[in-house]
């Protein structure tokens, strides 16, 4: 597999050069368009391309980020992305969208996919579902144990490369699973506009502020039990940050990894949230994680920004060469140069007969090491000299020099992937219905009464809580789904297998799969699949992939506005939530934990933001914990907007028995909710 690469962010041109002056491997970069990070500089216009011939030529890969939810109508701007991807010679695509990653491997079948963090793989079914998919590398979510790695690699063995985060800032939600900047502000993270809600100041249920923003990740220090877990590719995060900040933890990264002293003090100045943290990586998740940026944060910085600068103005001496020199009488001196793959040759003036001291091969080595403000360094020279013969110093260099540059030009020759027209989606026939069929989901089977079960074509149950109440499969039979996990670490997988194959031997015929990986699992256990808000599927596109890899009905993302919902067009059943409390992030470090841990806590806790307004987290079996919006999506008295899909949803939390039915009933009327309630994100454009 060869030694783990080092791969930087470059947000812009001088982020660019200081990644590949620092030591990176790769770099990864966004076009003009459909990147995580809209906001960035980025390499539109022309730069791509310039991009990608700069950093071949110094023996650096480019990975770009293509990777945010797409809805249909921007398809034909997504095609003339990804072909001035293609025609730049690029060496890897990473993807969140499912639809978009089809589109990738038809168009541009020779450029690898790398799966995005956004995809929040964080088991092995996961790995193997995007392998089903097309990816060639995973990258992992962050919220992962080095133990959890080691695990997952173990698992997929050769079959997928794995790539994880070394350094940098962290999302307080699991990858991919927060629309808390979308519901709160209408700009989503999952498109490239997340505005960091999060790091405002939300206060804990024991009053303890920034309760949403963790420390930066850093696991410089941990580098030898990373490279031990087997990932192919260590990601610094940063592509928003400015080119000291990449300078410094590329230089860290890279001198940790070669067994070499860096500036740790340097790293912490540059940026940092009160410290670091590597309590994913350890297993640690506790209050120690939480941090934010304070003014003395921001005054450490300035005292290193001048210094970190100089460290990257010149060319870094990164690519070996081997030299062949040639010194006849009577024939054209000549200079062979290569890099191992390319091979150029220069020749000069004959040499004269010297008068006093000819040239030997110590003065030539002298003349040609001199490699500076080049990408070359000399790793080898041959000489073959004639004697009683002398080369001018100055025609030794005009020769380096001349090489060099032709080499270079050489290496920076982009080498288009062939791209072609994607053909029509071929998809079966589908009946619009003439208005969606209602379903239920309840946290507890406590909540279920029969004005829910005698009014819900599906009743959906966590799969624990189905797992306790068994007798339920006897009593409503194919009315029931089991929901399963949003995060399933790789200790879970095998017991949960082992539950839903149970489940499935009482009757269960359907999963309810918020991820790739639990719908994998479900699928292995029999059951049919039903792809949950958490795939993120904005597109037919999207629907059509999930369709051919085996989910037989979806609820779409409610991040999507009904008038598009309306205009899909996947190949399968589809729908949406209509009422809940809406889960806007998922923590594997629960922001509700006092100092001694869960402590006393019952499962459900408060946190308030600075307005007061309250948001529930709700923990499910100490696994994880979300997130809810402090007032519930309701469309019951706008159900006219719903005709066209197939079901609708009403998504029980943290309601009462009585509450649950109350909101039935008044569903079943077009009733309005006389209440605070928001109509989410379903009547506006999303941006």
């Amino acid at each position: 597999m060869g030694r783990v690469q080092i791969l930087a962010p470059a947000g812009g041109r001088q982020q660019l050069i200081a990644a590949v002056r620092s030591g990176a491997d790769a770099v990864y970069l966004g076009a003009e368009a459909f990147n995580a990070r809209q906001n960035a500089e980025n390499f539109g216009d022309g730069g791509l391309r310039e991009a990608v011939a700069y950093c071949h030529g110094r023996g650096v890969k480019v990975h770009v980020t293509l990777n945010t939810l797409v809805t249909d109508r921007e398809t034909p701007a997504l095609l003339r992305q990804l072909r001035e991807i293609a025609e730049s010679g690029a060496d890897v695509l990473i993807v969140q969208d499912l639809g978009v990653a089809a589109l990738c491997r038809e168009c541009c079948p020779s450029i690898p996919i790398h799966a995005s963090t956004q995809l929040s793989i964080h088991n092995a079914a996961g790995a193997r579902a995007m392998k089903d998919l097309g990816f060639s590398c995973i990258v992992l979510a962050r919220e992962l144990t080095g133990r959890e790695i080691s695990a997952i690699r173990r698992e997929v063995g050769g079959e997928m490369e794995l790539e994880a985060f070394v350094h940098g800032a962290l999302c307080m939600s699991l990858s991919g699973q927060c629309y808390l900047s979308a519901m709160l502000g209408e700009r989503s993270g999952n498109r490239g506009l997340c505005a960091q809600p999060c790091r405002l100041d939300f206060r804990s249920p024991h009053g303890r502020e920034y309760a949403l923003s963790l420390k930066d990740l850093s696991l410089v220090d941990r580098m030898k039990e990373l490279e031990e877990t087997g990932v192919r590719y260590l990601k610094i995060e940063g592509r928003m940050k400015r080119p000291e900040y990449v300078a410094a933890a590329t230089a860290a990264c890279r001198a940790a990894r070669d067994g070499l002293p860096y500036d740790t003090g340097a790293l912490r100045a540059v940026f940092s949230r009160s410290g670091f943290t590597d309590g994913y990586f350890t297993g640690r998740r506790d209050l120690s994680m939480f941090g934010w940026r304070k003014k003395e944060d921001v005054a450490a910085a300035a005292g290193v920004l001048r210094e970190l600068e100089a460290s990257y103005r010149a060319e870094s001496p990164r690519v070996p060469v081997e030299m062949s020199l040639s010194i006849r009488a009577g024939e054209p001196v000549s200079l062979t140069v290569t890099d191992g793959e390319r091979r150029v040759r220069r020749e000069g003036e004959p040499p004269q007969t010297a008068l006093s001291r000819p040239t030997g091969e110590a003065l030539c080595r002298r003349a040609l090491e001199k490699t500076g403000g080049t990408p070359f360094r000399l790793k080898g020279l041959e000489c073959d000299i004639g004697a009683g013969l002398m080369v001018p110093v100055s025609a030794l260099n005009a020769l380096r020099k001349e090489a060099l540059e032709e080499l270079l030009a050489l290496r920076e020759g982009v080498e288009p992937h062939p791209f072609r027209e994607p053909a029509p989606l071929e998809l079966p026939p589908r009946q619009r219905p003439a208005g969606p069929e209602l379903r239920v989901r309840v946290e507890k089977a406590a909540q279920l009464s029969p004005a829910l079960t005698q009014n819900a074509a599906l009743v959906i149950l966590p799969v624990e809580e189905l797992w306790d109440h068994r007798e339920l499969l006897r009593e409503l039979g194919g009315l029931l789904a089991a929901e399963l996990p949003v995060f399933t670490p790789p200790q879970g997988e095998a017991p949960l297998a082992e539950r839903l194959a149970a489940l499935r031997e009482e009757g269960l015929s359907a999963a309810l799969c918020c991820g790739p990986g639990s719908a994998r699992l479900a699928r292995g256990a029999g059951l049919r699949v039903l792809g949950d808000y958490g795939l993120n599927i904005l597109s037919s596109r999207a629907m059509a992939a999930c369709r051919r890899w085996g989910v037989e009905d979806l609820t779409l993302s409610f991040e999507l506005n009904l008038r598009q919902a309306r205009e899909l067009e996947g190949g399968i059943p589809f729908g949406v939530i209509g009422y809940g409390y809406l889960p806007l992030m998922t923590f594997r470090a629960c922001p509700a934990q006092g100092p001694g841990g869960c402590g006393g806590c019952r499962g459900r806790a408060v946190l308030r933001d600075r307005l007061g307004k309250e948001f529930p987290v709700l923990c499910h079996g100490k696994q994880y914990s979300q997130l809810l919006n402090s007032v519930p999506l309701y469309l019951g008295d706008r159900q006219e907007a719903l005709r066209g899909l197939d079901h609708v949803t009403l998504r029980f939390t943290t309601e009462d028995r009585g509450r649950c039915a109350r909101v039935m009933e008044l569903w079943l009327e077009g009733a309005p909710l006389r209440e605070e309630r928001t109509n989410g994100l379903y009547f506006r454009d999303l941006k």
